[in-house]
Protein backbone atom coordinates (compact mmCIF):
# COMPACT_ATOMS: atom_id res chain seq x y z
CA UNK A 1 0.00 0.00 0.00
CA UNK A 2 1.52 3.63 -0.75
CA UNK A 3 0.92 7.18 -0.68
CA UNK A 4 1.09 10.03 -2.70
CA UNK A 5 2.06 12.91 -0.38
CA UNK A 6 2.56 16.90 -1.76
CA UNK A 7 4.74 18.82 -0.09
CA UNK A 8 1.43 21.35 0.61
CA UNK A 9 -2.21 20.56 1.42
CA UNK A 10 -4.06 20.04 -2.16
CA UNK A 11 -7.86 19.72 -2.05
CA UNK A 12 -7.50 18.17 -6.45
CA UNK A 13 -5.28 16.76 -8.68
CA UNK A 14 -6.22 19.51 -10.73
CA UNK A 15 -4.47 22.10 -8.43
CA UNK A 16 -1.42 19.85 -7.80
CA UNK A 17 -1.01 20.08 -11.67
CA UNK A 18 -1.56 23.23 -12.25
CA UNK A 19 1.42 23.99 -9.58
CA UNK A 20 3.25 21.61 -10.77
CA UNK A 21 3.10 23.21 -13.99
CA UNK A 22 4.25 26.06 -12.86
CA UNK A 23 7.03 24.84 -11.01
CA UNK A 24 5.29 26.40 -7.27
CA UNK A 25 5.41 22.53 -6.43
CA UNK A 26 7.46 20.15 -8.84
CA UNK A 27 8.05 17.79 -5.61
CA UNK A 28 5.59 15.14 -5.37
CA UNK A 29 6.81 11.74 -4.09
CA UNK A 30 5.32 8.21 -2.47
CA UNK A 31 5.62 7.44 1.17
CA UNK A 32 5.68 4.21 2.93
CA UNK A 33 2.11 3.26 4.93
CA UNK A 34 4.35 3.83 8.54
CA UNK A 35 4.39 7.49 7.24
CA UNK A 36 0.82 7.86 6.85
CA UNK A 37 0.41 7.82 10.85
CA UNK A 38 2.59 10.86 10.97
CA UNK A 39 1.30 13.26 9.07
CA UNK A 40 -2.15 14.66 7.95
CA UNK A 41 -2.15 16.00 4.28
CA UNK A 42 -2.68 12.73 1.97
CA UNK A 43 -4.83 13.44 -1.15
CA UNK A 44 -5.46 10.21 -2.63
CA UNK A 45 -4.67 6.81 -1.28
CA UNK A 46 -3.10 4.57 -3.90
CA UNK A 47 -2.80 0.93 -4.19
CA UNK A 48 -0.18 0.62 -6.66
CA UNK A 49 1.48 2.21 -9.68
CA UNK A 50 -1.29 1.21 -11.96
CA UNK A 51 -3.97 2.31 -9.91
CA UNK A 52 -1.79 5.63 -9.43
CA UNK A 53 -1.95 5.79 -13.35
CA UNK A 54 -5.13 5.02 -13.74
CA UNK A 55 -6.54 8.26 -11.33
CA UNK A 56 -3.82 10.15 -13.83
CA UNK A 57 -5.48 9.17 -16.79
CA UNK A 58 -9.18 9.57 -15.30
CA UNK A 59 -7.93 13.30 -15.16
CA UNK A 60 -6.57 13.66 -18.24
CA UNK A 61 -3.50 15.64 -16.79
CA UNK A 62 -0.52 14.61 -18.91
CA UNK A 63 1.37 17.30 -18.15
CA UNK A 64 1.43 16.32 -14.35
CA UNK A 65 2.41 12.43 -15.44
CA UNK A 66 5.40 13.63 -17.80
CA UNK A 67 6.55 16.34 -15.22
CA UNK A 68 6.11 14.72 -11.89
CA UNK A 69 5.41 11.43 -11.74
CA UNK A 70 8.75 10.40 -13.40
CA UNK A 71 10.35 12.30 -10.68
CA UNK A 72 8.70 10.58 -8.19
CA UNK A 73 10.54 9.28 -5.31
CA UNK A 74 10.62 7.53 -1.60
CA UNK A 75 10.68 9.99 1.19
CA UNK A 76 12.39 7.81 3.39
CA UNK A 77 16.13 7.16 4.94
CA UNK A 78 15.70 3.63 3.04
CA UNK A 79 16.43 5.61 -0.06
CA UNK A 80 18.70 7.71 0.62
CA UNK A 81 20.79 4.71 1.25
CA UNK A 82 20.44 4.50 5.07
CA UNK A 83 20.25 0.56 6.45
CA UNK A 84 16.69 -0.28 7.85
CA UNK A 85 18.21 -0.79 11.11
CA UNK A 86 19.48 2.88 11.55
CA UNK A 87 16.10 3.63 9.83
CA UNK A 88 14.11 1.69 13.00
CA UNK A 89 16.51 3.59 15.34
CA UNK A 90 14.79 6.87 14.33
CA UNK A 91 11.15 5.55 14.16
CA UNK A 92 11.68 4.66 17.28
CA UNK A 93 11.88 8.38 17.97
CA UNK A 94 9.33 9.32 16.02
CA UNK A 95 11.34 10.39 13.49
CA UNK A 96 9.31 8.91 9.69
CA UNK A 97 11.27 10.94 7.15
CA UNK A 98 13.99 13.03 6.72
CA UNK A 99 14.23 16.43 6.53
CA UNK A 100 15.98 18.73 3.77
CA UNK A 101 19.17 19.18 5.07
CA UNK A 102 19.11 14.92 5.83
CA UNK A 103 17.36 14.51 2.29
CA UNK A 104 20.65 16.57 0.80
CA UNK A 105 23.06 15.74 2.96
CA UNK A 106 23.28 11.95 3.66
CA UNK A 107 23.93 11.14 0.15
CA UNK A 108 27.00 13.38 -0.28
CA UNK A 109 28.76 11.62 2.85
CA UNK A 110 27.93 8.55 1.76
CA UNK A 111 30.19 9.12 -1.17
CA UNK A 112 32.84 10.20 1.02
CA UNK A 113 32.92 13.98 0.26
CA UNK A 114 34.26 16.40 1.58
CA UNK A 115 31.53 18.54 2.62
CA UNK A 116 29.89 22.05 4.44
CA UNK A 117 26.40 21.26 5.89
CA UNK A 118 24.31 24.58 6.78
CA UNK A 119 21.29 25.50 8.03
CA UNK A 120 19.14 26.70 10.94
CA UNK A 121 19.09 25.14 14.71
CA UNK A 122 16.52 21.95 14.86
CA UNK A 123 16.73 21.22 11.13
CA UNK A 124 18.36 18.00 11.60
CA UNK A 125 22.10 18.53 11.03
CA UNK A 126 23.28 16.48 13.75
CA UNK A 127 21.68 13.00 11.93
CA UNK A 128 22.60 14.30 8.39
CA UNK A 129 26.15 13.16 9.28
CA UNK A 130 25.54 10.46 12.49
CA UNK A 131 23.26 8.61 10.24
CA UNK A 132 25.99 7.65 7.34
CA UNK A 133 28.72 8.07 9.83
CA UNK A 134 27.08 5.12 11.95
CA UNK A 135 26.77 3.52 8.27
CA UNK A 136 30.33 3.67 7.24
CA UNK A 137 31.73 2.70 10.38
CA UNK A 138 33.35 -1.14 10.69
CA UNK A 139 32.34 -1.64 14.40
CA UNK A 140 34.42 -4.99 13.95
CA UNK A 141 37.50 -3.27 13.72
CA UNK A 142 39.04 -1.89 17.38
CA UNK A 143 40.36 1.43 16.84
CA UNK A 144 39.14 5.08 16.75
CA UNK A 145 37.84 5.92 13.13
CA UNK A 146 35.73 9.09 13.57
CA UNK A 147 36.38 13.07 15.74
CA UNK A 148 33.14 14.92 16.23
CA UNK A 149 34.70 18.10 17.57
CA UNK A 150 32.21 20.60 19.11
CA UNK A 151 32.84 23.85 20.83
CA UNK A 152 30.82 23.58 23.94
CA UNK A 153 30.65 20.91 26.82
CA UNK A 154 26.74 21.13 26.08
CA UNK A 155 26.51 20.63 22.27
CA UNK A 156 29.00 17.54 22.65
CA UNK A 157 26.97 16.35 25.04
CA UNK A 158 24.11 16.21 22.69
CA UNK A 159 25.72 14.86 19.92
CA UNK A 160 26.94 11.91 22.20
CA UNK A 161 23.15 11.35 23.39
CA UNK A 162 21.76 11.19 20.35
CA UNK A 163 24.66 8.86 18.91
CA UNK A 164 23.91 6.45 22.06
CA UNK A 165 20.30 6.05 21.47
CA UNK A 166 21.12 5.34 17.56
CA UNK A 167 23.63 2.89 18.66
CA UNK A 168 21.10 1.57 21.25
CA UNK A 169 17.61 1.26 18.95
CA UNK A 170 19.16 0.04 16.10
CA UNK A 171 21.13 -2.56 17.72
CA UNK A 172 24.74 -0.82 16.27
CA UNK A 173 27.84 -2.40 17.63
CA UNK A 174 29.16 1.24 17.30
CA UNK A 175 31.06 2.49 20.64
CA UNK A 176 31.16 6.30 21.77
CA UNK A 177 33.18 8.40 24.11
CA UNK A 178 33.06 11.70 25.24
CA UNK A 179 36.16 13.57 24.94
CA UNK A 180 35.83 17.06 26.92
CA UNK A 181 37.37 18.65 28.77
CA UNK A 182 37.30 20.08 32.80
CA UNK A 183 36.06 16.31 33.43
CA UNK A 184 38.85 13.68 34.93
CA UNK A 185 41.17 12.55 32.30
CA UNK A 186 41.43 8.99 34.03
CA UNK A 187 37.80 8.20 33.44
CA UNK A 188 38.13 9.31 29.42
CA UNK A 189 41.26 7.02 29.42
CA UNK A 190 39.50 3.58 31.04
CA UNK A 191 36.76 4.73 28.10
CA UNK A 192 39.36 4.36 25.73
CA UNK A 193 40.55 1.42 27.06
CA UNK A 194 37.10 0.45 25.68
CA UNK A 195 37.98 0.98 22.03
CA UNK A 196 34.99 3.25 20.53
CA UNK A 197 34.47 3.74 17.08
CA UNK A 198 33.37 7.69 17.47
CA UNK A 199 34.63 9.93 19.63
CA UNK A 200 32.96 13.41 19.86
CA UNK A 201 34.77 16.34 22.45
CA UNK A 202 36.93 19.10 22.45
CA UNK A 203 40.02 19.85 20.47
CA UNK A 204 42.27 20.60 23.45
CA UNK A 205 41.45 17.40 25.24
CA UNK A 206 41.74 15.35 22.34
CA UNK A 207 45.36 16.94 21.68
CA UNK A 208 46.10 16.57 25.04
CA UNK A 209 45.17 12.53 24.98
CA UNK A 210 46.97 12.53 21.78
CA UNK A 211 50.15 13.65 22.91
CA UNK A 212 49.88 11.61 26.07
CA UNK A 213 49.69 8.61 23.10
CA UNK A 214 45.95 7.38 24.56
CA UNK A 215 44.24 8.67 21.21
CA UNK A 216 45.50 7.48 18.50
CA UNK A 217 44.54 9.71 15.17
CA UNK A 218 46.02 7.52 12.69
CA UNK A 219 43.29 5.33 12.13
CA UNK A 220 40.59 8.59 12.12
CA UNK A 221 39.27 8.61 8.90
CA UNK A 222 36.08 10.79 9.17
CA UNK A 223 36.26 14.56 11.28
CA UNK A 224 33.08 16.25 11.85
CA UNK A 225 33.37 20.02 12.78
CA UNK A 226 29.99 20.98 14.15
CA UNK A 227 29.38 24.83 14.78
CA UNK A 228 32.79 24.85 12.31
CA UNK A 229 31.76 28.66 12.65
CA UNK A 230 32.91 28.90 15.77
CA UNK A 231 35.83 26.37 15.70
CA UNK A 232 37.47 27.57 12.65
CA UNK A 233 37.58 31.19 13.86
CA UNK A 234 40.06 33.03 16.15
CA UNK A 235 42.75 31.48 18.20
CA UNK A 236 40.68 27.96 17.63
CA UNK A 237 41.68 27.70 14.24
CA UNK A 238 45.34 26.47 14.46
CA UNK A 239 44.34 23.88 16.88
CA UNK A 240 41.33 22.44 14.77
CA UNK A 241 43.98 22.02 11.97
CA UNK A 242 46.61 20.60 13.91
CA UNK A 243 43.86 18.01 15.06
CA UNK A 244 42.85 17.05 11.08
CA UNK A 245 46.43 17.28 10.36
CA UNK A 246 46.98 14.40 12.81
CA UNK A 247 44.37 11.92 11.14
CA UNK A 248 44.76 9.74 8.43
CA UNK A 249 45.75 11.46 5.02
CA UNK A 250 42.51 9.97 3.13
CA UNK A 251 40.17 11.72 6.06
CA UNK A 252 37.01 12.98 4.96
CA UNK A 253 36.21 16.35 6.39
CA UNK A 254 32.45 17.12 7.32
CA UNK A 255 31.46 20.48 8.48
CA UNK A 256 28.71 21.76 10.13
CA UNK A 257 26.91 25.19 11.26
CA UNK A 258 23.62 27.05 11.55
CA UNK A 259 25.58 29.95 9.72
CA UNK A 260 27.92 30.28 7.20
CA UNK A 261 30.28 32.91 7.99
CA UNK A 262 33.05 34.19 5.25
CA UNK A 263 35.95 33.52 7.65
CA UNK A 264 35.00 30.11 8.65
CA UNK A 265 34.32 29.06 5.35
CA UNK A 266 37.31 30.43 3.71
CA UNK A 267 38.87 27.93 6.27
CA UNK A 268 37.22 25.20 5.34
CA UNK A 269 38.05 25.58 1.33
CA UNK A 270 41.28 25.48 2.41
CA UNK A 271 40.92 21.97 4.69
CA UNK A 272 38.96 20.71 1.95
CA UNK A 273 39.35 22.81 -1.55
CA UNK A 274 37.05 20.06 -3.13
CA UNK A 275 34.29 20.23 -0.48
CA UNK A 276 30.64 20.26 -1.42
CA UNK A 277 28.48 23.00 0.03
CA UNK A 278 25.09 21.46 1.16
CA UNK A 279 22.67 24.48 2.45
CA UNK A 280 19.30 24.46 3.02
CA UNK A 281 18.13 28.48 4.07
CA UNK A 282 14.83 29.63 4.99
CA UNK A 283 14.46 33.06 5.99
CA UNK A 284 10.62 32.56 7.09
CA UNK A 285 9.47 32.18 9.79
CA UNK A 286 7.31 29.12 11.29
CA UNK A 287 3.15 29.66 10.57
CA UNK A 288 2.51 27.85 13.62
CA UNK A 289 4.33 30.81 16.08
CA UNK A 290 2.04 33.59 17.06
CA UNK A 291 4.36 36.80 17.65
CA UNK A 292 3.21 38.97 20.45
CA UNK A 293 5.10 42.03 22.29
CA UNK A 294 4.84 43.83 25.11
CA UNK A 295 5.88 47.73 25.79
CA UNK A 296 7.51 48.20 29.62
CA UNK A 297 10.42 49.92 30.89
CA UNK A 298 13.67 48.01 30.79
CA UNK A 299 13.98 48.21 35.07
CA UNK A 300 10.57 46.37 34.89
CA UNK A 301 11.19 43.22 32.39
CA UNK A 302 12.23 41.03 35.36
CA UNK A 303 8.75 41.83 36.85
CA UNK A 304 6.71 41.51 33.58
CA UNK A 305 8.16 38.05 32.35
CA UNK A 306 7.09 36.74 35.85
CA UNK A 307 3.87 38.26 35.26
CA UNK A 308 4.22 36.75 31.87
CA UNK A 309 4.65 33.33 32.54
CA UNK A 310 1.70 33.18 35.74
CA UNK A 311 -0.58 34.31 32.80
CA UNK A 312 0.81 32.24 29.97
CA UNK A 313 2.04 28.83 32.32
CA UNK A 314 4.68 27.50 29.38
CA UNK A 315 5.17 24.07 29.57
CA UNK A 316 9.10 24.89 28.16
CA UNK A 317 10.42 28.01 27.80
CA UNK A 318 13.20 29.84 27.14
CA UNK A 319 14.28 33.63 28.46
CA UNK A 320 16.41 34.91 26.23
CA UNK A 321 18.94 37.72 27.87
CA UNK A 322 21.99 39.43 26.32
CA UNK A 323 24.03 40.07 30.00
CA UNK A 324 24.99 38.41 32.95
CA UNK A 325 23.07 40.77 35.20
CA UNK A 326 19.97 40.70 33.37
CA UNK A 327 19.89 36.37 33.70
CA UNK A 328 20.47 36.68 37.29
CA UNK A 329 18.56 39.38 38.34
CA UNK A 330 15.47 37.20 36.69
CA UNK A 331 16.81 34.07 38.08
CA UNK A 332 16.39 35.39 41.60
CA UNK A 333 12.96 37.12 40.89
CA UNK A 334 11.43 34.06 39.50
CA UNK A 335 13.32 31.43 42.18
CA UNK A 336 11.67 33.91 45.27
CA UNK A 337 8.27 34.09 43.34
CA UNK A 338 8.27 29.90 43.72
CA UNK A 339 8.93 29.31 39.72
CA UNK A 340 11.21 26.35 38.98
CA UNK A 341 13.57 28.46 36.49
CA UNK A 342 17.25 27.38 34.79
CA UNK A 343 20.04 29.24 33.84
CA UNK A 344 22.97 28.43 31.51
CA UNK A 345 24.09 32.29 30.78
CA UNK A 346 27.52 32.62 30.14
CA UNK A 347 28.83 33.19 34.18
CA UNK A 348 27.62 29.87 35.57
CA UNK A 349 30.56 26.71 35.67
CA UNK A 350 29.64 23.54 33.21
CA UNK A 351 27.97 21.61 35.81
CA UNK A 352 25.44 23.80 36.60
CA UNK A 353 24.49 24.10 32.94
CA UNK A 354 24.46 20.57 32.71
CA UNK A 355 22.07 20.57 35.06
CA UNK A 356 19.79 23.49 33.87
CA UNK A 357 19.81 21.85 30.33
CA UNK A 358 18.93 18.46 31.47
CA UNK A 359 15.85 20.10 34.09
CA UNK A 360 13.89 21.64 30.78
CA UNK A 361 14.30 18.58 29.26
CA UNK A 362 12.97 16.35 31.79
CA UNK A 363 10.13 19.05 32.61
CA UNK A 364 11.96 19.77 35.77
CA UNK A 365 11.89 23.76 35.45
CA UNK A 366 9.41 25.49 33.49
CA UNK A 367 11.49 28.40 32.02
CA UNK A 368 15.50 28.33 30.82
CA UNK A 369 17.41 31.73 30.76
CA UNK A 370 19.84 31.73 28.24
CA UNK A 371 22.15 34.10 26.17
CA UNK A 372 22.25 33.53 22.30
CA UNK A 373 25.48 32.31 22.65
CA UNK A 374 24.81 29.97 25.51
CA UNK A 375 22.07 28.33 23.44
CA UNK A 376 24.03 28.04 20.25
CA UNK A 377 23.42 24.83 18.52
CA UNK A 378 21.35 23.82 21.53
CA UNK A 379 18.05 21.31 20.11
CA UNK A 380 15.60 21.41 23.13
CA UNK A 381 12.35 19.59 21.86
CA UNK A 382 8.78 21.22 22.96
CA UNK A 383 9.84 24.64 23.69
CA UNK A 384 5.54 26.03 23.86
CA UNK A 385 7.09 29.68 24.54
CA UNK A 386 9.99 31.93 23.53
CA UNK A 387 10.56 35.25 25.81
CA UNK A 388 12.86 37.95 24.02
CA UNK A 389 13.51 39.87 27.23
CA UNK A 390 16.68 41.91 25.76
CA UNK A 391 15.49 42.25 21.85
CA UNK A 392 17.98 40.95 19.70
CA UNK A 393 20.04 43.44 17.39
CA UNK A 394 18.81 42.11 14.45
CA UNK A 395 15.40 39.95 11.97
CA UNK A 396 18.01 36.74 11.36
CA UNK A 397 18.67 36.47 15.30
CA UNK A 398 14.82 37.14 16.20
CA UNK A 399 14.43 33.77 13.45
CA UNK A 400 17.12 32.28 14.96
CA UNK A 401 15.38 32.43 18.56
CA UNK A 402 11.57 32.28 17.92
CA UNK A 403 12.46 28.85 15.26
CA UNK A 404 12.96 26.83 19.15
CA UNK A 405 8.74 26.75 19.33
CA UNK A 406 6.52 25.47 17.02
CA UNK A 407 8.28 22.41 15.83
CA UNK A 408 7.10 18.97 14.76
CA UNK A 409 3.56 20.21 13.64
CA UNK A 410 2.87 21.96 17.17
CA UNK A 411 2.04 25.69 17.84
CA UNK A 412 4.45 28.06 19.64
CA UNK A 413 4.09 31.28 21.04
CA UNK A 414 6.94 34.39 20.72
CA UNK A 415 6.82 37.36 23.69
CA UNK A 416 8.94 40.08 22.76
CA UNK A 417 9.52 42.66 26.07
CA UNK A 418 10.03 45.76 24.22
CA UNK A 419 10.93 49.65 26.13
CA UNK A 420 8.94 52.44 24.18
CA UNK A 421 12.56 52.96 21.84
CA UNK A 422 12.71 49.36 21.12
CA UNK A 423 9.40 48.91 18.90
CA UNK A 424 11.18 50.46 16.05
CA UNK A 425 12.47 46.80 16.04
CA UNK A 426 9.54 45.25 15.44
CA UNK A 427 8.53 46.71 13.01
CA UNK A 428 11.47 46.01 11.47
CA UNK A 429 10.88 42.49 11.84
CA UNK A 430 7.85 42.54 10.93
CA UNK A 431 8.96 43.67 7.40
CA UNK A 432 12.08 41.64 7.49
CA UNK A 433 10.43 38.56 8.04
CA UNK A 434 7.02 38.78 6.46
CA UNK A 435 5.02 38.24 9.89
CA UNK A 436 2.32 39.82 11.95
CA UNK A 437 3.99 40.89 15.81
CA UNK A 438 1.28 42.00 17.49
CA UNK A 439 1.05 44.03 20.75
CA UNK A 440 -0.47 43.04 23.92
CA UNK A 441 -0.62 43.96 27.79
CA UNK A 442 -1.09 42.40 31.15
CA UNK A 443 -4.74 43.14 32.59
CA UNK A 444 -5.87 41.33 36.05
CA UNK A 445 -3.56 38.45 35.13
CA UNK A 446 -4.33 37.98 31.64
CA UNK A 447 -2.66 38.46 28.28
CA UNK A 448 -4.83 40.84 26.24
CA UNK A 449 -4.82 42.63 23.12
CA UNK A 450 -3.60 46.24 22.77
CA UNK A 451 -4.33 48.58 19.78
CA UNK A 452 -2.08 48.84 17.53
CA UNK A 453 0.93 51.23 17.80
Amino acid sequence: MFFIRWRVAYSTLDQVTRDAFSGKNPLVCIAEPAWFEHHRYVTSLVHNEEHFLYLISERKTRVFQQRVYKGIYLMTFTSLGIIPELEQALAHENITEPTPIQEKAIPVFLEGKDMYISSETGTGKTLAYLLPLFQMIDSSQKTVQAMIIAPTHELAMQILRQAEDLAKHSGSKVRIQALIGNVAVKRQLEGLKKKPHIVVGSVGRMLHLISLKKLKPLTVSKVIVDEVDRLLYGDSVADVRKLIGATSREHQLVFASATAQNESSREAEDLAPEMVNVHVGSNRVNPNIEHLYLVCEERDKPDVLRKLIHALNPTRAIAFVHRNMTAEAIAEKLVFHKLAVGDIHGAHDKLSRKKAMDDLRDGKVQVLIASDVAARGLDFKEVTHIFNVDIPSNSKDYLHRVGRTGRAGASGMAVSLVTPQETRLMKRFQHDLDIVIRPVRLSKGAVIEEEDR
